[in-house]
């Protein structure tokens, strides 16, 4: 079951209404029984690995707390071997059983880091043991995040099972509303994207250089829609269902730096690894040179875990080394802003530094999404032929999407844009929803249920194409 499948329409009034009346005390029995039954529809032996990875999870952190009591030095120790015990187990597990070859396991990289996290935690003191096997079973298989996240701690989640907040009208609506944006940017742009990208990547060195170069950024729009979609989707559901799950996306792409973009960029993955990798490595305390390292270190260990792929090390690399060469050269910019008297609060300055972020970022992309390092240098080179007839010749409906389809994903990258442009500002849109009049509301509302019907791109039998994060 997907979330944009019709038995997942189906099923979210039935478990929202269900949670509604149950006792708060007691609902998280429901979404427990209700993740179990969505995981299980996804893949029935995956939640084998999921199912062993709560018990080793739950038996590790009550050990850790419970030889982490007192200052005996040999119990210490004892929590520490468990600690990294458990750790190397399950990151094992997560290398092993992603690659689908011996047994797939959906969403396997995201529950992993949460089990992680919440054993750090508690050798670290931060939080304690979880005695209610069940209350520890939700957080690591939560529905809306068990695909792909947000990555969430056990310090927000636990509490909110615990006694979730009432669900009124107001948070239903609010939740909805996300809900609508993320199949938007799923079903509207991200799976009418993918057609085109997966078209020209299939064989880029047939491919005119300026489509492979349009192709590259419009997978820079396709991931971004697709998997910003997904996150709105799970946070929307999840409010739904009274829990609030962290951001996951603050307009990325409106960065004016590297290091800002993954400020933005799933903020989840990136503030697990700040606070689990790059602080216990001595994050920026021990001199620049280990900073640097650090940071390379940091962005390889996300390379790897997106995929074992040198693709994928390579998109880590690359990330590690704008960053490490961003600040080399930072005294260097900020002496040329000086003396060319340039305002660093000016529209077009921001503007550029902007464009020249998003370059290096798509630049990226292109490792992330070619199947090989050859092909992802064919790529690159291809982009800089520049061939402008194709925007006459009518080529560009050649690569699977008709002339009024690219207009859509056009238009639609444009609302995209324009709503990013808006929040980078502190303009909420939902906001500005909710304190219209009923009328109002109810418009915006069913225009976009109807734009989403009418302009989504569908599969066989209704059921779009699987989200792009889910592989990992």
């Amino acid at each position: 079951m997907q979330f944009v499948s019709f038995g997942f329409l189906l099923l979210l009034p039935v478990a929202a209404l269900i949670n509604f009346i149950i006792p708060r005390k007691l609902r998280y029995i429901w979404l427990l029984v209700i993740s179990a039954a969505f995981y299980i529809s996804i893949d029935v032996k995956a939640a084998a690995v999921m199912a062993g990875t709560v018990v080793v999870t739950y038996v590790a952190a009550l050990l850790i707390e419970k030889f982490s009591e007192g200052s005996d030095k040999q119990r210490t120790k004892s929590a520490a071997l468990i600690f990294a015990l458990a750790v190397i187990i399950e990151t094992a597990a997560m290398l092993i059983f992603r690659s689908g070859k011996i047994l797939g396991a959906i969403g396997i990289s995201f529950y992993m880091l949460k089990s992680i996290g919440y054993l750090a935690d508690v050798y670290r003191g931060d939080e304690k043991a979880e005695h209610n096997p069940l209350m520890l079973a939700l957080f690591v298989s939560f529905f809306p995040q068990i695909i792909s996240g947000p990555i969430e701690r056990a310090g927000n989640m636990l509490p909110q099972f615990s006694y979730p907040v009432t669900v009124d009208f107001d948070r239903m609506r609010d939740g909805f509303l996300q809900i609508l944006w993320g199949y938007f940017l799923k079903l509207v742009i991200a799976d009418r994207l993918a057609i085109f990208v997966g078209s020209v990547y299939q064989a880029p060195e047939n491919c005119p250089g300026t489509v492979v170069a349009i192709a590259t950024v419009l997978y820079s729009f396709e991931i971004y829609c697709d998997f910003a979609g997904y996150s709105s989707i799970a946070i929307g559901v999840a409010k739904i269902l009274g829990i609030d799950v962290m951001k996951n996306f603050d307009s990325p792409y409106m960065a004016e730096s590297v290091a800002e973009f993954w400020r933005r960029w799933h903020i989840s993955l990136s503030t697990w690894l700040r606070d689990y990798i790059y602080i216990p490595l001595g994050g920026n305390r021990k001199g620049t040179f280990r900073k640097y390292l650090n940071i390379i270190i940091v962005f390889v260990v996300s390379g790897i875990w997106h995929g074992s792929a040198l693709t994928f090390l390579v998109w880590g690399l690359l990330h590690a080394l704008y960053q490490v060469f961003g600040y080399i050269t930072l005294p260097l910019r900020d002496k040329i802003v000086e003396v060319l008297r340039i305002d660093r609060n000016g529209l077009s300055h921001k503007t550029i530094k902007t464009l020249i972020t998003f370059f290096f970022v798509n630049l990226a992309w292109i490792f992330f999404r070619a199947s090989s390092l050859e092909q992802a240098f064919v790529i690159i080179k291809k982009s800089f032929e520049f061939t402008p007839w194709i925007f006459t010749d009518k080529s560009m409906i050649n690569y699977g999407l008709s002339a009024a389809n690219i207009n859509v994903g056009m238009i639609g990258i444009i609302l995209l844009i324009v709503m990013d442009i808006l929040n980078y500002n502190d303009v909420e849109i939902r906001e500005k929803i909710i304190r219209q009049s009923i009328w109002y509301r109810w418009i915006i509302m069913i225009g976009a249920i109807l734009a989403i019907l009418i302009f989504g791109i569908w599969g066989a039998g209704y059921d779009a194409s699987s989200f792009i994060y889910q592989q990992f």
